[in-house]
């Protein structure tokens, strides 16, 4: 997604074979991670009825993203690092690597990816604020309809802003670096980074705008949270009958805190490294360590849902049991459920586009 990766990055020491193959085991388990952990939310999600709302069409959003990452992203890095492997050639004796038609495609949907999980995130946090600050008004306030728009909003703003770069600069382009073992902006070889390369402050600028409001949001709807549970330790089940908020909103507010923490934490390397790219330094090392702790953050989600939502651990526990339920016992009453026997994502896009229920 970022980075630089001139010539001078082409002239390292070789690193150890025994690193790379390991390094390489590691990408190969990340990738079955992501899918596995993606898919399953994905499911979870789309068949379950109560996920068909605003905050869990923002989570498919959310797992799309991530998805896209293990499945287009990660395998070309995978690719590129198992093709040197095999023509014994080290990191020190590669030449430096040129465009690439792929890097066009696998580096704006990295940096597009990022972007649409810290927008999403900033969603999710203004959809539990809302449920939390105004629960009698939420349905009024967020529909799904609107939510679907942001979702489309979103995604577009991020993947314009993912290709700013090379639409700002013509002496930006896009490479496979070796160190970072991922597409990154750089400049073309013979050509040493000038004043344009400033442009690229612009992603841990906007990245960082997004965290900072997000984690305002977070502190004002925990702030009203802990307001609540005083309220409710005093009044008992008086405070209960003067707001509707439920404990499944508490505890989705407390789960979108974590991701929040989590994105946060997988993006401040990237940010460091950008940020020094910028200034001058060449970070090998540690640019691989900052892109694939970024990675790593697409197959964490599941962890948190599972961890933290209770609601989807029996999602899972459904998921995962309806096969052997609908064996035998519920095959004559699929006729009567005309609605569950459909294609799921059929079912949630009337859900999402039909008036009635926005």
């Amino acid at each position: 997604m970022l980075g630089n990766s001139s010539s001078t990055n082409c002239t390292l020491s070789s690193p150890p074979l025994l690193g790379e193959i390991c390094k390489l085991f590691l990408m190969v388990l990340l990738i079955i991670a992501i899918i596995l952990g993606n898919v399953v939310s994905l499911l979870v999600f789309l068949q379950a009825r109560q996920f068909r709302t605003s905050q869990g069409y923002l989570k498919v959003s959310l797992a799309l993203a991530d998805l896209a990452v293990g499945l287009i992203v990660v395998p070309y890095s995978i690719y590129r690092e198992a093709s040197s492997l095999v023509s014994g050639m080290g990191q020190g004796s590669r030449s430096c690597s040129i465009p690439s038609l792929p890097c066009f495609v696998t580096g704006p949907i990295f940096a597009g990816c990022t972007f649409v999980s810290i927008t999403t995130i900033f969603l999710l946090s203004v959809e539990r604020s809302v449920a939390v600050l105004k629960p009698l008004h939420k349905r009024a306030v967020i529909t799904k309809r609107r939510t679907v728009w942001l979702i489309l909003l979103s995604w577009s703003m991020s993947f314009l802003l993912a290709v700013v770069p090379m639409i700002s600069s013509p002496d930006i382009t896009l490479q496979y670096n070796p160190c970072s073992k991922m597409c990154t902006f750089a400049f073309p070889a013979g050509r040493l980074p000038g004043s344009s390369w400033n442009i690229m402050l612009l992603f841990p600028a906007f990245d960082f705008s997004l965290l900072g409001g997000t984690f305002v949001i977070n502190f004002i709807t925990f702030s009203a949270i802990r307001q609540y549970c005083k309220a409710r330790g005093w009044l008992g089940s008086e405070a209960q009958h003067n707001s509707r908020l439920s404990f499944s909103d508490i505890t989705a507010a407390k789960t979108i805190g974590v991701l929040t923490f989590a994105f946060s934490a997988s993006f401040s390397p990237i940010a460091v490294f950008v940020v020094g790219s910028v200034l001058g330094y060449q970070w090998c090392q540690f640019s691989f360590y900052a892109f694939w702790i970024l990675t790593s953050n697409s197959c964490w989600n599941v962890a948190i849902y599972s961890a933290w939502d209770p609601k989807f651990r029996q999602g899972i526990r459904e998921l995962f049991s309806r096969p052997v339920l609908n064996s035998a016992s519920q095959r004559p009453s699929r006729s009567t459920e005309g609605d569950s026997s459909a294609p799921a994502c059929v079912a949630v896009l009337k859900e999402m586009f039909h008036p009635e229920n926005a």
